[in-house]
């Protein structure tokens, strides 16, 4: 039976080591064996885009990762698995998405990174994980949620080794 795993935290001091969290979820994301969805949350510059980098490197992209603010999607369909960076800051409406065949991006096993999924409210799937960026003095917080059981499961399969150490005053990087 998996131990459920509500959250974890990281300070994060730089942009390698956002880098290096989307790593590891790049890493979980393989692990899963099926589609996972991840909701990005965090103000404009909280790092996003960054963490975002990290997953498509590690996956095995080489070219430019950029946040698809205008495009609503970025496709990385060439990557195991499949990829899919939404950026949803611009959406005038969550019935857009209908338009461009939202539904169809989380049928099947890929990845879906999905910065601003406020903005799809209604529409898009509940996450399997949720990664909230915040400022933390001359870093950023991440704090790392589970929103189903395969997210639960993937969770206490993280390894933070190389991320970070826990946000000052916070104790362990680990919290239940």
């Amino acid at each position: 039976m998996t131990e459920f795993a509500p959250e974890y935290r990281f300070y994060l001091a730089d942009e390698g080591e956002t880098e290096a969290l989307g790593a590891e979820l790049a890493r979980l994301a393989r692990a899963s064996g099926q589609g996972l969805v991840v909701f990005l949350e965090g103000d404009l510059g909280m790092g996003k885009t960054t963490l975002s980098r990290g997953v498509m490197r590690a996956l095995g992209h080489s070219g430019a990762v950029k946040s698809p603010t205008y495009t609503l999607v970025e496709p990385y369909e060439g990557l195991q698995p499949p990829a899919y960076h939404f950026d949803l800051y611009r959406l005038g409406d969550p019935e857009e998405l209908e338009y461009m065949g939202i539904r169809d991006y989380f049928s099947g096993q890929c990845l879906c990174l999905i910065e601003w999924p406020e903005r799809g409210a209604g529409l898009l799937p509940a996450p399997d994980l949720e990664v909230r960026l915040s400022r933390d003095g001359q870093g950023r917080a991440a704090v790392i949620r589970s929103g189903s059981a395969l997210g639960a499961e993937l969770l206490n399969s993280l390894r933070p080794a190389g991320l970070g150490t826990s946000a000052p005053g916070t104790g362990d990087n680990k919290s239940r």
